[in-house]
């Protein structure tokens, strides 16, 4: 199955900033579309970002639009700029990854729903 390795992440004060990165091997051809959920202690899973790797197309929650920005690095390779970090966007991110069309991809739905292919994740602390 696909193996997606993410990195960075760490501990920032509030309004600082923070990337995270995923890399994805063995079997990409089986997806096209990858993203970020988070989970904090006491609360639901709430996807964060999504990117169609074939262009044009990338999702963002409310809360995080204006600051956090997703985008590929190479081919299967993607990372999550997130600026201006507040305490609620601690949390462990995980990478995602599936094969979906560009509408629901961007739509970011999926990333609440049953992951194709999830990384180990990484932790945010944001104080």
């Amino acid at each position: 199955h696909v193996q997606l390795v993410e990195s960075g992440g760490g501990s920032v004060q509030a309004g600082g900033s923070l990337r995270v990165s995923c890399a994805a091997s063995q079997f990409t051809e089986s997806i096209n579309c990858m993203g970020w959920y988070r989970q904090a202690p006491g609360k639901e899973r709430e996807g964060v970002a999504a990117i169609y790797l074939g262009g044009g197309v990338t999702y963002y929650t409310d809360s995080v639009k204006g600051r956090f920005t997703i985008a590929r690095d190479g081919v299967n390779a993607i990372h999550l700029q997130m600026n201006n970090l507040k305490l609620e966007d601690s949390g462990v991110y995980y990478c995602a990854a599936g094969f979906l069309l560009p509408g629901p991809c961007g739509r970011g739905s999926w990333l609440g729903g049953e992951i194709m292919h999830s990384g180990q994740g990484t932790q945010v602390t944001v104080s």
